[in-house]
């Protein structure tokens, strides 16, 4: 793995039944929860990673196939990968990298006790964090996440709006007193589906890299605490992304401490 020092002191704000119109055509999953009513237990993979880093492909291509092959029965796993860019000064400046998603990096690396933060890493549920290759501590750390109660979340109506934005409802439930967070941010993230980079320069360089579900963007839209769950009509902008080809994932994360209480997703497709 490599570890880097980047220039990165700010907190991060921190992270379904579906209905589409015709011309939105895709696939969801369904309305997640604890799984107990047999169905599918969501656990968010982050795979924090850059284009510069010449440990990062392997880690690439371990999220694509634990989110192609779903290893884990009654397990569905939710990846996003987070392109970092404090690797953008060393001679490859990755075009899905952003600020925002170091300074996501740096807030779970101040939650989970971390000196630093470093490439390749993967998050599991805000809970736990391995290098992002290691498929065994993996599959350990997604098992674990497992035990984890988790509050449902459903995404429906979705449907193009004005500009470069699409609209949805979102739905969370309220903390039960079961979980011991006291309040959690509701975040929408947006994503492609896949990119394709031809490296020309840094450590890749000569190498074509793939990526799935690649954060565009992710917005904080509202709160839910122990009285009050989430229902709202939201719009977001969608602009930079595969429109074509675009994955919504809903995060309900512990404001406090960065833990995901609950997540859901959605692919589009034309």
């Amino acid at each position: 793995m490599h570890v880097k020092f980047p220039r990165i002191v700010l907190v991060a704000a921190f992270f379904l039944a579906i209905q589409l119109p015709e011309r939105l055509r895709g696939e969801s999953s369904s309305e997640s929860g604890s799984g107990g009513d047999g169905s599918r237990t969501p656990v968010l993979i982050e795979l924090f990673t850059s284009e510069g880093c010449s440990d990062c492909p392997p880690a690439d291509a371990l999220l694509q196939e634990l989110d192609r092959s779903q290893p884990i029965q009654g397990v569905d796993l939710i990846v996003l990968s987070e392109h970092v860019d404090y690797w953008d000064d060393d001679g490859w400046r990755d075009p899905y990298s952003s600020h925002a998603y170091s300074e996501r990096q740096r807030a779970y690396a101040d939650h989970l006790g971390l000196s630093s933060v470093y490439t390749p890493q993967m998050v599991v549920d805000g809970r736990f964090e391995v290098v992002g290759s290691d498929r065994k501590q993996a599959i350990v750390a997604i098992e674990n996440a497992t035990k984890a109660e988790k509050i449902p979340i459903s995404i429906s109506s979705i449907r193009t709006g004005a500009g470069d934005a699409v609209a949805m409802r979102v739905e969370a439930g309220e903390l039960p007193s079961s979980i011991a967070a006291t309040s959690a941010d509701v975040l929408i993230a947006t994503a492609d589906e896949s990119d394709e980079s031809h490296v020309s320069r840094g450590e890749n360089a000569g190498r074509t890299l793939r990526h799935v579900a690649v954060l565009r963007r992710i917005t904080r839209v509202g709160i839910v605490n122990r009285s009050s769950g989430f229902s709202r009509e939201i719009s977001v902008n969608v602009k930079n992304t595969s429109m074509g080809h675009l994955r919504i994932v809903v995060i309900l994360q512990e404001t406090a401490a960065g833990r995901v209480l609950g997540a859901g997703s959605a692919r589009l497709s034309n």
